[in-house]
């Protein structure tokens, strides 16, 4: 499997690295936290380390390190706008629950 994005999310991320200057894309991370045991981790990375996963859709690129890629394997994000607020928004399979704030999940 791998992890994509949608049209709009690629956008987000291409038009930020344009914006910033540099980067390679985003890379996308798991930690424990939160209410729920995971929470997601969004960074923009400049670099990409040896045991990346890279994977690209509409000309973006998701970076995953191999321990969060169980995680996040099947993942699709987007980037959403709803009324006032606007992000990232993951799709992920292998999230059995998640907490009300929805800040954090279990698997």
């Amino acid at each position: 499997m791998a992890i994509t994005m949608t049209q709009a999310a690629a956008e987000r991320v291409r038009k930020f690295i344009e914006k910033r200057g540099k980067g390679e894309g985003l890379r996308l991370g798991v930690r424990t936290s939160g209410c729920s045991g995971k929470a997601y981790v969004i960074e923009y990375a400049d670099k990409i380390e040896p045991d990346d996963l890279v994977y690209e859709s509409h000309g973006a690129k998701v970076i995953v390190d191999p321990k969060s890629l169980i995680y996040l394997d099947g993942t699709e994000l987007d980037y959403t706008r709803e009324g006032l607020n606007e992000g990232f928004k993951f799709n992920n399979p292998n999230v059995k629950d998640s907490c009300g704030c929805g800040e954090s999940f279990n698997t």
